[in-house]
């Protein structure tokens, strides 16, 4: 075997022990990176072994590696979706979303149920992070669901399976990611392909695939519930209204109140990005901001007709935008047109300042700006590290060895991709998708890509496979974070017991997709004409 090969095995032997032992993820990253990346350049000085391309000139690409990361408008997606949606977790607007979809689902059999599976979509789709949105489900539901006689193990299973939705659903900072990987990758891969005007993969792409698989998703977790309601009704049984609760029109207005603001700002930011009005980026601060407001309405008791105004004014902004392109309208109303703009921003900024204000005094504001910076940061060290340590696999050669490998496994391209699916099953267990999506797509993708796998179909499959990964007993991520807030009375085997379901229908919605293509490619071939 080949030096650069045994160091190649030696990177990856060391990252897998250093990580099983608890160290770092990013430090560990980056520092197996510098120890094989010494250790490949003193065998090339002073024995002369053939390590590959690395030295130190190649190892000088490394700070031109953190500066296109600095200057990626798209990950700057990242924080401002964070800072989204832990604003909506703090602020308890996630509580009044479950707690409204509670009493109105909640008096037939399995609706509390079907309540969770909804609102952990909509909570999964606007944080992203599976462990934020178990434990924020786990808090909130399992007691009320226990309290009303839940099977146990149903309801752990459905705040487990709803939890982890947001590696699916857009938009989350899983597709981001991952789009962002992913575009690289499919660059790479028509550039080894012979094209020299490669067709780009963006953000909206990958949207745009998840959207229908994640929602089937979630029909198909709503179907669960309702047949588990159907044939074992005292698993799931309906939660009695209170006597003095009157299904009038007071009744709805309350529920359309907690419904509508955080249903609407969602579909606002996927809408933007998807109907190309607004990038990622500007979506992601729209939805930041839009947070910001929903938060300092629910929290304050002063001053809300202005910052519904503010909505009212972003939500202008955002149509005069939308409407304002180029050549369009400048001779013909653009005075009125800057009228209603500079008035609509004064309005904005005012209501901002008052909600900004109120969350303040709740200790609201300070909270969610030290998560959202904490998780931030965690992203951009993993990121950091991921790139050093991939700058030194390439070095020695590592991306021709995969790419050797999977090619030359039989069954053309569908061998390689199971293969591939499996491996990341298995790291599913022990890493989190940041880790990854930054260390193992960029290895295998432009491999795949470059054998005729659809680009958006690759990002699909690997988000849910994933998904699934941390929902899988006995390793999976959402099952440690679940029972970390479960009481005591849910043992661990109810636990296990309660996700087998989902992980079979996870299984069966995998399947469906790699059998049928299209549900992943047709809508962003329809919208975007990608890959």
């Amino acid at each position: 075997m080949e030096p650069a090969a045994i160091l190649t095995l030696g990177m990856f032997a060391t990252l897998a022990g250093l990580l099983m032992l608890g160290y770092p993820v990013a430090l560990t990253l980056a520092g197996t990176a510098v120890l094989f990346g010494a250790l490949g350049l003193a065998l090339k000085a002073f024995l002369g072994v053939d390590v590959g391309a690395l030295d130190a000139g190649y190892l000088g690409l490394f700070p031109e590696r953190i500066f296109g990361t600095m200057t990626n408008e798209v990950l700057l997606a990242v924080p401002l979706f964070i800072a989204m949606g832990v604003m909506l977790e703090r602020s308890k607007v996630a509580e009044d979303l479950l707690d409204a979809m509670a009493r109105l689902f909640g008096s037939i059999r399995g609706g509390l149920g079907i309540s969770v599976t909804i609102v952990g979509a909509l909570l999964a789709a606007s944080t992203g992070i599976v462990g934020a949105t178990v434990v924020t489900m786990g808090l909130m539901s399992l007691p009320t669901m226990l309290k009303r006689g839940y099977d146990p193990a149903l309801a752990a299973g459905s705040i487990a399976a709803a939890g982890t939705l947001g590696q699916i659903i857009p938009p989350s900072i899983v597709l981001v990611l991952l789009a962002d990987v992913l575009s690289s990758a499919w660059q790479e891969a028509q550039r080894e392909m012979g094209v020299w005007s490669p067709v780009p993969m963006s953000v909206g792409d990958l949207f745009a695939g998840a959207l229908i698989p994640g929602l089937g998703l979630v029909l198909m977790y709503i179907l669960y519930q309702v047949w588990m309601a159907r044939f074992r009704p005292d698993s799931s049984p309906a939660m009695p209204r209170d006597e003095d609760e009157i299904l009038d029109s007071a009744f709805y207005g309350r529920l359309l109140k907690a419904l509508l603001p955080p249903m609407i700002l969602i579909l606002a930011v996927l809408g933007s990005i998807l109907a190309g009005v607004a990038t990622p980026t500007e979506a992601a601060s729209v939805g930041a901001v839009g947070a910001i407001l929903l938060g300092g309405i629910r929290l304050g008791t002063t001053g809300r007709p202005l910052m519904w105004a503010a909505v009212a004014a972003l939500a202008a902004l955002l149509v005069l935008a939308a409407t304002g392109g180029a050549g369009r309208g400048l001779a013909e109303g653009a005075g009125l047109r800057l009228l209603a703009g500079g008035a609509a921003t004064v309005i904005f900024i005012l209501g901002l300042a008052r909600a900004l204000g109120h969350a303040n005094r709740c200790g609201v504001l300070p909270d969610m700006l030290r998560t959202s910076v904490r998780i931030s940061t965690m992203v951009f060290t993993i990121l950091i590290g991921a790139a050093l340590f991939s700058l030194v696999f390439r070095g020695f050669g590592g991306d021709r060895y995969i790419e050797a490998m999977l090619t030359g496994l039989p069954g053309g391209v569908l061998v390689p991709m199971i293969l591939v699916m499996l491996v990341m099953f298995v790291l599913g267990f022990f890493l989190d998708f940041i880790e990854i999506t930054f260390v193992v797509v960029p290895i295998v993708a432009p491999v795949l890509l470059t054998m005729g796998v659809h680009p958006v179909w690759l990002g699909v499959m690997m988000a849910m496979n994933l998904q699934t990964s941390f929902l899988t007993p006995p390793f999976g991520f959402s099952l440690f974070y679940l029972r970390g807030v479960a009481p005591d009375s849910v043992k661990t085997a109810d636990i296990y017991r309660g996700v087998a379901p989902y992980v079979v229908i996870q299984l069966l919605g995998l399947l469906l997709i790699a059998l049928v293509p299209e549900l992943a490619t047709w809508l962003p071939d329809v919208m975007f004409g990608a890959g």
